[in-house]
């Protein structure tokens, strides 16, 4: 279909998923702070087992600054990321790994995004991982930036927060996750 689906389609590319408002419902002002909050966003869950087959690693990239507020403990946090994974092996998925930046949103943590951390901490996990051939999809202007200074394919899922100065900062723009799933599906097969 497209010059960027022939090149996705000749391999060694990797995507990069925030987790809240991107894969799970996000709770509003809240946090999901422990596994039976986490609801998958409609076709979500389906989506990431359907990308498998596109994107040679897959992972996610999440702040979580609950557990720096003291609203969870990282053993909650890594009992919903345990679930998550386990579900999505169920659905017959595969996510390589999470990485989750815990700090508060005042300690510019340079694992927290838009810091590059989470990403430097999966390219040294995964060798594979090359920035210019990774998309990151996110639903926030953090996503959009940390991805932008990466020099990824950034993707905007839902109606984001993006300032309008910022729209450069933004690749494509889809609804949700299966959105960009279908998107880059049928573009795949038809290029």
């Amino acid at each position: 279909m497209s010059e960027w689906h022939r090149r996705i389609k000749q391999g060694n590319w990797s995507l990069f998923l925030d987790r809240d408002g991107v894969l799970n419902e996000r709770p509003g002002d809240g946090y999901v702070l422990n596994p039976a909050q986490f609801q998958w966003s409609d076709g979500s869950l389906e989506a990431v087992v359907d990308l498998r087959g596109i994107f040679e690693h897959i992972v996610v990239v999440t702040n979580q600054q609950g557990v720096g507020k003291g609203l969870m403990q990282m053993p909650d946090l890594e009992e919903i990321n345990m679930r998550m994974l386990a579900e999505i092996k169920e659905a017959g998925g595969h996510v390589d790994g999470i990485y989750s930046a815990t700090g508060l949103r005042l300690s510019d943590s340079f694992r927290r995004k838009p810091g590059p951390g989470m990403a430097l901490e999966a390219a040294r996990d995964f060798p594979g991982i090359c920035f210019s051939r990774s998309i990151m999809a996110g639903d926030t202007f953090s996503d959009m930036l940390f991805g932008f200074r990466l020099g990824m394919v950034t993707v905007m899922i839902g109606p984001g927060n993006v300032p309008a100065a910022c729209h450069h900062l933004v690749d494509f723009r889809f609804a949700s996750l299966w959105d960009f799933t279908t998107f880059m599906v049928k573009g795949i097969r038809n290029s």
